[in-house]
């Protein structure tokens, strides 16, 4: 049974960092692709960062770009995202998703089938 567990979200002002951690069981890390999405009510899920295996660089969304990076522990069932320079319109919960690998870089939530309960970020002007 896979499961994902984030952790990390909080309130910060803008300008700060905060560093989310997601922690996968049941599956096997180095085949599979994860990512982080966030969703705000009345909006769609959209990605923030997805990384795959194989060394491939990492997608995210030019809303992010430069200022999130996403990493993986040695085992490829931990996933970071490291986020600075916070912005009011990052404001968010934020989910940590997993599936399989299938050869290229997943950027939409339906690439996904299994995820985490979300995390919560607020960032206050």
């Amino acid at each position: 049974q896979v499961q994902l567990v984030e952790s990390g979200g909080g309130s910060v002002e803008a300008g700060g960092s905060l560093r989310l951690s997601c922690v996968g069981s049941g599956y096997y890390g180095p085949r599979h692709c994860m990512g982080w999405f966030r969703q705000t009510p009345g909006k769609e899920r959209e990605a923030v960062a997805t990384i795959c295996p194989g060394g491939g660089r990492p997608y995210y969304p030019e809303s992010v770009k430069g200022r999130f990076t996403v990493s993986q522990g040695n085992a490829k069932d931990t996933l970071y995202l490291q986020m600075t320079s916070l912005k009011p319109e990052d404001s968010a919960m934020y989910y940590c998703a997993v599936d399989e690998y299938l050869g290229w870089v997943p950027v939409s939530p339906s690439d996904f089938r299994y995820w985490g309960q979300g995390t919560q970020v607020t960032v206050s002007s």
